[in-house]
């Protein structure tokens, strides 16, 4: 009787023992399904945000980017669209006031996140005062240079009637238009004898695809940038100084290596830009030119990836 009775609590454990090593091996894989299905959760979050490009901050890109250079004759003018963001670098000379003005409208923009007047020239800033008269603006930049002219002054004017400050231009800083970004290169100096070397260059990424917009900047300031060793590759050059051979040097091209330049320029026009030089290291290079003379209005059009253009290329040939 002892026996047995000892025999029977060893044949429960004996049979209990595999039902809890069943459950202690359940328990495990639970843990171990839940640890995978975690792991999957987030590489599927992972897929799910590269189904976008993203440029070098890792931001994703939604959209195109949209760059107009308008067609305002021997001037600058320049409209730059991502989503529902808007900037306006120049407005061409007092006589394209209206045109500017009408052409933003007819792309549907009502506001303006960033208003630049490159340098305070007729031909980049004469019809800032309406388009700051008839846009809502959040910023406006303008380099820390006066002038006595009365295009000038009637930009002052304006900006004060609409009660707002003028930023001046801080090379390093960023700004973001949408998913773009753009950098402030120069001006690096307050006391260049040519006003045209105060002019605010910027570099603008948009996923893998980079502008750069020069005013007129000459070969002074192109050199000043280059000192400071910075990435400046850009996809789009817009050529400084209308073609001029005043800008455009030959260290600077290198450095940014574009694939295509656009060229603001008038026909026939009293400087003969653009110059023999400036189109000659365009071809040499073999950078596909786009200019306003001959092509009209020009949009280059980026998904962060590939650039397209609404005309065909424009000639190498100066006056």
């Amino acid at each position: 009787m002892k026996n047995k009775r000892l025999s029977n609590p060893l044949r429960i454990v004996i049979f209990l023992l595999p039902v809890f090593v069943f459950i202690i091996a359940l328990g495990s894989n639970v843990n171990n399904s839940s640890n995978n299905n975690s792991n999957t959760v987030t590489t599927g979050m992972n897929q799910s945000e590269n189904k976008g490009i993203t440029d070098n901050n890792n931001s994703k890109i939604a959209g195109n980017l949209k760059v107009h250079f308008i067609d305002v004759g021997q001037a600058d003018s320049i409209l730059i669209q991502q989503g529902d963001h808007n900037m306006l670098i120049d407005a061409g000379n007092n006589s394209d006031s209206d045109l500017v003005s009408n052409y933003l409208k007819n792309q549907g923009v009502s506001k303006l996140d960033y208003v630049i007047g490159t340098h305070p020239h007729e031909d980049h800033i004469g019809g800032l005062d309406v388009v700051v008269k008839n846009f809502s603006i959040d910023k406006i930049l303008l380099p820390k240079v006066t002038s006595t002219t009365t295009t000038f002054k009637d930009l002052v004017t304006s900006i004060n009637n609409k009660r707002m400050n003028i930023t001046t231009p801080k090379v390093g800083t960023s700004y973001n238009l949408g998913g773009a970004t753009w950098t402030i290169l120069a001006p690096n100096s307050n006391a260049y004898e040519d006003i045209n070397n105060h002019s605010i260059v910027i570099h603008l990424k948009y996923g893998n695809n980079s502008f750069m917009f020069t005013g007129d900047a000459e070969s002074i300031s192109e050199e000043e940038i280059l000192q400071k060793q910075l990435d400046i590759k850009s996809d789009v050059l817009k050529v400084g100084h209308h073609g001029s051979s005043s800008s455009t040097s030959n260290s600077f091209l290198n450095k940014v290596n574009p694939k295509y330049a656009i060229v603001s320029v008038g026909k026939d026009n009293d400087y003969g830009h653009p110059h023999k030089p400036t189109m000659e290291r365009l071809k040499s290079k073999r950078i596909t030119v786009y200019r306003t003379d001959e092509c009209g209005t020009i949009i280059a059009t980026s998904d962060g990836t590939t650039i397209t253009f609404n005309t065909k290329p424009g000639s190498y040939s100066y006056n």
